[in-house]
């Protein structure tokens, strides 16, 4: 669609994925917003066609199903969209004790997190190919760094999504693609509320988490952590032993649990 900007958010309907529409839309690009609310997604295009003067494309679907993904770029290719970043940030987690979450919840989680991730990272990469170049984005978490007791499923999808993301950086060197993970710590949304955990205090918003993501891309920058506090721990994550980093978080989740 002659000389526009497309940029792809997953998860955009609220919390960072919606600060990162907003971030993309304010510095002139067009957007393809995705999401399982329509109507949510209707309310946002809305504002943001209004505000910012932008083109905005919502497409409703639910990445836990195992079509969406090709639908997602098939939808691309008969409305002629070019993308230039293509930003992986749905994801889903749950607090508790491992044996007491149904598989069904786990089965989500995974699904999102791990099989739709990769499977747009992998349309995405054959997707740009095809036009020279972009950027992708995956929203992995500061989570990546340690095990995660009572919300393991969640920490280690995030590995995960790491892991694959700085594997893929260095198998397209010199493509004209970039791959970079975001690695967010707690962010004030609705996330903590739907994986039944409260908020940790002092959590940070998640406009300074878009804005930071969006230097961090347009920088090309491999691993993207935004704020100091979040840095330092990843840092210290590195140094200290397993057991001890599943201390540490198994007592933080405890405090944000109430069932446990």
């Amino acid at each position: 669609m002659g000389n526009q900007s497309w940029v792809l958010i997953t998860g955009a309907s609220s919390g960072i994925g919606k600060a990162l529409a907003l971030r993309y839309a304010k510095a002139g690009h067009s957007l393809v917003l995705v999401a399982r609310t329509a109507e949510m997604l209707d309310a946002l295009s809305e504002f943001i066609s209004k505000q910012f003067h932008v083109r905005v494309i919502v497409m409703p679907k639910d990445l836990t199903k195992t079509d969406a993904p090709k639908e997602i770029f098939s939808e691309l290719l008969r409305q002629g969209i070019r993308l230039d970043v293509c930003i992986n940030n749905a994801g889903a987690g749950q607090s508790g004790l491992f044996e007491n979450i149904d598989q069904e919840r786990n089965d989500d989680i995974i699904n999102l997190n791990i099989r739709a991730l990769t499977e747009m990272t992998n349309l995405a990469i054959h997707h740009m190919r095809q036009h020279g170049g972009g950027k992708i984005l995956n929203v992995a978490s500061t989570g990546s760094y340690q095990p995660g007791p009572y919300i393991a499923v969640y920490y280690a999808s995030k590995a995960y999504v790491l892991s694959l993301t700085q594997a893929l950086r260095h198998e397209l060197k010199g493509s004209g693609l970039t791959v970079s993970a975001l690695c967010p710590g707690s962010t004030a949304t609705e996330f903590s509320k739907r994986a039944g955990k409260a908020d940790i205090k002092g959590a940070m918003q998640p406009n300074k988490v878009a804005d930071c993501a969006y230097r961090g891309v347009l920088k090309g920058k491999a691993v993207i952590i935004p704020g100091f506090m979040n840095k330092a721990f990843i840092a210290a994550s590195k140094l200290l032993p397993g057991r001890l980093s599943a201390s540490i978080v198994a007592r933080v989740q405890r405090k944000l649990t109430s069932s446990l």
